[in-house]
């Protein structure tokens, strides 16, 4: 099932800026508008169908490597998000291992008397069979935080890379998950972007072997993923190729996804401006996690 894309102006880049130099993230923003859900500065609430999850997918091209890394730019303006938005799980392509804290401090900061569990995994440089590195000498790959909220609960992380991999790609593409006892699995990953048909392959591993994995030992918990899947929203295959029976998506129009299991459901979504500093825009989507 596809969702179909909402889209509504809201909120101008001053208010960025604010919050990033409140911050002390001093790296500069950029003038810009965004497109964004107009009640998206709500909390999710609870209620009486189930539990309303808020999700942000990003990817932030901040390995320094890459034509479209902005000087951590992307970082900053990801900080303004999560304060803008508030979302309670944010998914992560093309970080350095340390931007995790930093974001992470800031959805602490957002949901007051919380945790906030997180979980990375590096790319795999292939030949090598060592991390990739950011140009600062981080590990590069994929992250994924989330908000616990009183009665914390366990957490545990999983992540793997993946055993189809591009020949043409030197870096070895991973994923990664934290698993919320009782409540659900947050997860990412990004596939590569050398082949349509390996990104296709490796989409279908995650959610058809990595996922029903996770859920079973977490007693049928759903799965949350957000993820930069590298198969065009219109394109042939298409991200519902690979996606089992029962399961939802909603896309930013391009490559990037959030996909839920069966017993959650997609309420909303919208596509975020991120100012030219990454080559992705954000993906905002609010989901309902049904009683467990």
């Amino acid at each position: 099932m596809r969702v179909r894309l909402v889209r509504s102006p809201r909120w101008a880049a001053a208010a960025t800026c604010f919050v990033v130099l409140s911050l002390g993230c001093l790296a500069g923003c950029d003038a810009g508008p965004a497109a964004s859900d107009p009640t998206s500065s709500s909390r999710p609430t609870t209620g009486g169908a189930g539990t309303a999850v808020r999700v942000l997918q990003m990817n932030l091209c901040n390995s320094g490597r890459a034509d479209c890394y902005s000087s951590g730019r992307a970082v900053s303006l990801a900080l303004a998000l999560i304060h803008e938005h508030r979302p309670q799980m944010v998914s992560l392509n093309e970080v350095c291992r340390d931007d995790l804290g930093v974001l992470g401090h800031a959805m602490s900061s957002a949901f007051p008397a919380t945790t906030v569990a997180s979980a990375f995994t590096a790319a795999q440089d292939r030949p090598t069979q060592a991390p990739v590195r950011c140009q600062n000498g981080q590990e590069f790959g994929d992250g994924v935080l989330v908000v616990v909220s009183p009665p914390a609960v366990a957490s545990r992380s999983y992540s793997g890379v993946y055993p189809v991999q591009d020949h043409g790609d030197p870096e070895g593409r991973v994923w990664v998950c934290i698993d919320l006892a009782t409540r659900f699995a947050a997860c990412t990953t990004h596939t590569t972007s050398a082949s349509t048909t390996t990104a296709l392959d490796q989409c279908r591993y995650l959610l058809s072997s990595v996922v029903p994995g996770i859920s079973r030992r977490n007693d049928g918990a759903p799965i949350i993923l957000g993820a930069d899947l590298n198969l065009s929203a219109h394109g042939s295959p298409s991200p519902d190729s690979c996606l089992p029976s029962g399961y939802q998506r909603a896309d930013d129009d391009r490559l990037q996804d959030v996909v839920v299991s069966p017993g959650v459901a997609v309420r909303s979504h919208s596509v975020i401006d991120m100012q030219g500093t990454t080559d992705h825009p954000g993906l905002l989507v609010d989901v309902v996690l049904a009683r467990h």
